[in-house]
């Protein structure tokens, strides 16, 4: 009626509601006068009530008295309860096992605010006690010091000061008591605070102790199961007490009603319940027994000790025996399931029978008989009702009307690092949602249910994005550390070690002394404590949380808190990697892939060690994560270190290839910078050395490769088209030029009709530049998987090394597939063959493509001379290459040769010889030549020819040597090295 009462257009809503029943059915609802009338009788609805219970004063004051020995008991300060070792299970060792007993069992979890409801809401109704009975006073004014408001309903509160004041103030002679009620106010608001913060604070550290010797010893929770319910009924009074005041309270001192602990009193609640439903059959067996070894017995006593007792009680009383005796602990073994609920309502009715004015057995008489009826119910409840009592003494809620308070408890918990591992009780708390829906209100069990799961899924949220934001923290200082141990920077203190033994003083006196690597670790107190400890100590307080429960059942939905961590630290793992390349496009800058797998294995060393605090499987997520970043795009769709760095390659390093800015050294197996005018931004030898690629195959893996290969050949085959058109231009010359190798005079003739020579080799040591490169990174691979699997890359290379030559080109290709994902070198280059491959057009036939592939190998071989003219042509033998890149040649001559021929199923070794023989007689020719300009590095040229058969699997020196006579070569030879130190010199 109070609530009713609040809706101030409830007369409103009465008459819409009959009106709408008089269109729907012709007529107004029956009761609709009573209705009305009710609601004009309940305008003040405790005034109207107090008249009506004028009749029924008498027996609700002696209710009410009834509780002064209880009440007051539970409304003791903390420091009582602390002085009489409330809760304690270790207090008295030698009682330790007993059982607790009451008098009075079921008043001992009764809560203490329903207490307080019956007191301030019956003692408002039948006030005329007041002003007669002192012991009435008494509870009165207790109650009205212990609150200031009582919840009515959920979040619906009542301000119990106002509202008396309120009522007694039209009363004469009542002045006394408004002047009680003041002071009672003035109480609550200044002491109320600080005595249910004492008593939380009490109730921390009880709880604390009586979980843990419970886990220790879960056998004492059957006889101290009373300790347990009382324990979890007391918290939860101060717990909602807080709640409801928090924000209804005039404060004088804030600080009472801003609990920063409660998460540790609520997550204390939370392993009392579970060791309640984990050891439930423990307590069974343990009750079980009591109530047939001893509660069946001593009852009987009580019965047959009875001077009167008249058949309908005798007839129960005979039952509750029967029942107790006929138990076993065979029945709680065979999994059988227990229904006292027909016992207990006996027990009600002969308790009905015995109060009445007139019976002939009275309870009031025979008190024994009533202490032992009740703690023989308890035992009963502790059989087959554990989880009704769960809900009666800690259901918590309440919290689902109390969001916002809820969600700040939350953040607080989190902010404060003590608290931090009892931040799981929230999720938890969530679970109790559902037990605050009714049968006859069904449709807001969707709206609570779907309450209780966001929370539930936000607050596990919040949580796993706190461990993971300071695992995050921990791997950035971890980076940092490993950062320090690059080999980089040793460079200054070689140079002050050198400095040093040669006595040059070098920089300023003052300078301080670079620390070394491994001063972090040196304690000098153990007082001291770096930032790296007070991640690491907050990590492992929430990991504690995370990991506390494996799962939770909300509204039938099942939560796994390790999984949010699981996939945040997935997310996060992903974005630092990719982050940790530091690529810019503007600049075109990246990080080096050692330095990136420096910092990616600090990065993996510090979630390996989250295996300590959180049982997850951190393999899942390297798996993961790490191979997606050996794919093109993540599941996200982002962009991988792979794409990043097979980008950075192609358009950055490549490219400054092609435009004569690096050269490709053999004998240092890398790209270096050459000397130009406009300095690059790095140093293309710190990216491509082979401890560089190596790092780089790590990083990517074999998937990675692949698609950086995929990508280089894709480059390739857009070069070969090109390189096609320019054959077709020339068709005619080349085929007169391919069988005229023998006529020299014709062959010049023919060579000056020919266009884009120059622009054919380009082309041609472009495709070098780029095989070069794959070779660097597939022997790079070939390392690294022979170091992580030895045994089955050597598998793959005996299989390889075995094929018959006479094996059908389709199961060899399949094999050089394989050969080359694990990074061996392969006759046919199955990567270019597949996108050589991919360009056959259909406007040609078979037979013209074969034409033109042979022809753009004449084309080749027939412009190699004009290579001597060039000043760059030069070959230097400390590179063992050319400063232009034309050693390339041989590499891209033979691939390109061996990938075409395969796909036109022309024989490769013929068409080689060919080419060589057309190669060889060119190249002669220049040796005739006269003009200096044209032949200047002749000899640099002609070792081409060496360099072409040395990297083919098809060509042999003594074919070379029916072709171009070896003492030439070995003239050149002698004649660029006597240069080269000549040059040096």
């Amino acid at each position: 009626m109070i609530l009713l009462s609040r809706i101030e257009e409830r007369k409103a809503i009465i008459g819409l509601y009959n009106y709408a029943h008089e269109m729907t059915h012709g007529a107004s609802d029956r009761e609709y006068p009573r209705l009305g009338q009710m609601i004009v009788d309940y305008e003040n609805p405790l005034k109207k009530m107090m008249e009506e219970f004028v009749p029924h004063s008498k027996s609700l004051s002696d209710a009410l008295i009834s509780l002064q020995m209880v009440y007051p008991r539970r409304n003791l300060s903390a420091d009582q309860w602390r002085n009489a070792q409330l809760l304690s299970l270790i207090s008295a060792p030698s009682t330790m096992l007993n059982p607790a007993q009451s008098d009075t069992m079921p008043c001992e979890y009764l809560s203490l605010d329903a207490m307080e409801k019956w007191i301030i809401f019956g003692f408002i109704l039948c006030h005329g006690i007041l002003n007669t009975d002192a012991t009435a006073l008494n509870l009165w004014k207790l109650a009205l010091q212990s609150s200031s408001c009582l919840s009515l309903f959920r979040d619906e509160v009542f301000h119990i000061h106002k509202a008396a004041e309120d009522l007694f103030v039209n009363i004469r002679g009542y002045n006394k008591r408004i002047n009680d009620i003041r002071e009672c106010k003035e109480a609550a608001v200044s002491h109320a605070g600080s005595m249910h913060r004492e008593r939380r604070k009490f109730l921390r550290s009880a709880l604390k102790e009586l979980a843990t010797v419970l886990s220790d010893q879960p056998g004492l929770l059957g006889p101290k199961a009373l300790f347990v319910f009382m324990a979890l009924s007391f918290a939860r009074d101060e717990i909602i007490w807080l709640l409801r005041h928090a924000d209804n309270m005039p404060k004088k001192s804030a600080d009472d009603f801003i609990d920063k602990h409660i998460a540790e009193l609520i997550f204390y609640m939370e392993e009392l319940r579970a060791h309640v439903r984990k050891y439930g059959p423990v307590m069974q067996r343990y009750y079980v027994q009591y109530l047939s070894g001893f509660d069946a017995v001593v009852l009987n006593e009580l019965v047959q000790n009875l001077s009167v007792c008249p058949e309908d009680e005798s007839i129960i009383m005979s039952s509750f025996v029967n029942t107790m005796t006929s138990l076993s602990v065979k029945q709680v073994e065979d999994g059988e399931v227990f229904d006292f609920r027909g016992m207990r309502l006996d027990w009600f009715r002969l308790q009905a029978y015995t109060s009445v004015s007139k019976a002939s057995l009275g309870l009031a008489d025979h008190r024994e008989l009533g202490k032992m009826m009740n703690t023989i119910i308890f035992h009963t409840k502790m059989v087959d009702s554990l989880v009704e009592m769960l809900v009666e003494t800690s259901d918590l809620s309440i919290f689902c009307f109390y969001s916002r308070a809820f969600e700040k408890m939350f953040q607080q918990c989190l902010e404060l690092p003590s608290q931090s591992r009892y931040s799981i009780a929230f999720p938890l708390l969530c679970t109790h949602f559902m037990s605050c829906t009714h049968e006859l209100c069904p449709e807001e069990r969707h709206h609570i249910g779907d309450r209780s799961l966001s929370l539930c899924n936000m607050f596990l949220d919040e949580m796993a994005k706190q461990a993971r934001n300071l695992i995050t923290d921990i791997c950035t200082e971890q980076c940092t550390l490993s950062d320090q141990l690059l080999p980089k920077h040793c460079a200054k203190t070689i140079s002050q070690a050198v400095n040093k033994k040669s006595k040059k003083q070098t920089g300023k006196k003052g300078e301080p002394e670079r620390e070394k690597p491994g001063v972090e670790s040196m304690r000098k107190n153990r007082l001291v404590v770096t930032n790296l400890d007070k991640l690491h100590t907050a990590l492992s307080e929430l990991c504690f949380s995370i990991n506390y429960v494996p799962n939770m059942v909300v509204w039938e939905h099942t939560f796994t808190p390790r999984e949010y961590l699981t996939s945040h630290l997935e997310i996060r793992f992903t974005k630092s990697i990719v982050g940790m390349t530091m690529y810019n496009q503007a600049t075109q800058e990246i990080a080096k892939p050692s330095e990136l797998l420096t910092s990616v294995r600090a990065y993996m060393t510090v979630l390996q060690s989250i295996e300590n605090y959180v049982q997850i499987d951190i393999t899942r997520v390297f798996n993961n994560v790490l191979l997606q970043q050996t794919q093109h795009l993540d599941s996200h769709g982002e962009p991988t270190i792979t794409s990043l760095y097979t980008n950075w390659y192609l358009e950055t390093l490549l490219r400054q290839v092609s435009n004569g800015h690096i050269a490709y050294f053999p004998a240092m197996k890398a790209f270096v910078n050459l000397p130009t005018e406009n300095e690059l931004t790095f140093n293309a030898e710190e990216y491509s050395d082979i401890s560089e690629m190596r790092s780089l195959s790590e990083l990517l893996g074999p998937y990675g490769m692949k698609f950086l290969s995929e990508s280089l050949m894709w480059h390739i085959s857009s070069q070969v088209a090109e390189l096609k058109k320019l054959v077709v231009e020339n068709v005619d010359v080349l085929t007169q030029m391919r069988t005229s190798f023998d006529k020299p005079d014709q062959m010049a003739a023919l060579f000056k009709r020919l266009s884009s020579v120059d622009s054919v080799l380009k082309r041609m040591t472009i495709i070098g530049v780029i095989l070069s490169f794959r070779s660097l990174a597939q022997e790079a691979l070939r390392d690294v998987l022979s170091y992580h699997i030895p045994f089955l890359v050597s598998s793959i290379e005996d299989f390889k090394d075995h094929i018959p030559r006479e094996t059908d080109m389709k199961v060899a290709m399949n094999v050089y597939e394989l050969s080359s994902a694990a990074g061996l070198p392969c006759e046919i280059d199955p990567a270019l063959v597949v996108a050589l491959s991919s360009q056959k057009s259909e406007n040609i036939s078979p037979e013209e493509e074969y034409k033109i592939a042979c022809l753009l190998m004449v084309f080749v071989a027939v412009s190699l001379p004009t290579l001597a003219s060039n000043v760059m042509s030069q070959y230097s033998p400390a590179i063992e290459g050319h400063c232009n890149n034309i050693h390339c040649l041989a590499k891209a001559i033979n691939q390109i040769a061996a990938a075409l021929f395969t796909i036109h199923k022309g024989s490769i070794e013929d068409r080689l010889k060919e080419f060589l023989a057309l190669a060889s007689s060119s190249l002669l020719k220049i040796g005739q030549e006269t003009d200096k300009t044209t032949t200047r590095n002749r000899e640099s040229v002609y070792l081409l020819l060496d360099m072409i058969v040395q990297e083919s699997p098809f060509l042999t020196m003594d074919l070379l040597e029916s072709c171009f006579p070896y003492v030439l070569l070995r003239n050149a030879y002698h004649a660029v090295y006597k240069q080269s130190v000549t040059s040096s010199a």
